[in-house]
């Protein structure tokens, strides 16, 4: 293993502790990936966050094989389908937080209740309908609800967020939890007005000289 892999595999294993100090996630659920050379590095199926270190991080070929002796997160799927058919994604979040997956058990898409919507990249973060976990199904089910997107809730079950880093998309998972809890405390208060197309496309535009749209990696601007 050279410098540049122990590198690598030391940000996935940070990037899922991140995922539980965020409290996105809790033992042994969520994955996280991030592409390397031909293939992608992936956290180990099983294994609780503060148990992984950098060796027991997976490393896959795009066709899907991996050491004998080391078992990839059950999502792997997912993982490799995205990172093959999407070239600008370079890391791959899945979790299980709570407002993100009570919507995603109600079936239910997230609308542009609020202008953050556009850092997914559209007017509506959709929902995959279900499918098993660790399936060929799920993972087609996924691109589909990912299309001009860079998140989607996946019925009964969690969230995707991709980005062209693993911070990114990190950031985008957290994001989006944070919109749903937005979401939910709304819709206990009143209805929600849902903005335009129109005002979620200026704002798509306007996001992608920002945050870590841009140069730097900081957040979007905000009001």
């Amino acid at each position: 293993m050279d410098r540049d892999e122990r590198i690598a595999r030391e940000s996935v294993v940070a990037a899922a502790r991140a995922l539980d100090a965020q409290g996105l996630n809790r033992g042994t659920s969520g994955n996280v990936s991030v592409r390397f050379r031909d293939g992608l590095l992936i956290t180990p199926s099983g294994l609780p966050t503060d148990r992984t270190g950098p060796d027991d991080v997976v490393r896959m070929g795009l066709d899907g094989t991996h050491p004998p002796d080391q078992k990839p997160s059950s999502e792997w799927r997912f993982h490799r389908d995205i990172l093959a058919s999407r070239p600008e994604f370079g890391a791959v979040v899945h979790a299980h937080p709570v407002y993100c997956t009570a919507f995603a058990i109600c079936g239910q898409a997230i609308p542009a209740v609020h202008y953050m919507i556009a850092a997914f990249g559209g007017s509506s973060v959709r929902c995959a309908p279900y499918a098993p976990y660790g399936t060929a199904e799920l993972s087609d089910l996924a691109l589909a609800a990912l299309i001009d997107r860079n998140v989607c809730l996946l019925a009964n079950h969690g969230m995707i967020a991709a980005g062209a880093s693993l911070e990114k998309a990190l950031w985008l998972a957290i994001e989006l939890e944070t919109l749903c809890q937005q979401y939910a405390v709304a819709r206990q208060i009143g209805t929600p007005i849902i903005l335009s197309d129109d005002e979620i496309g200026t704002t798509v535009e306007r996001f992608r000289g920002y945050g870590l749209n841009a140069v730097q990696p900081t957040a979007p601007e905000t009001a």
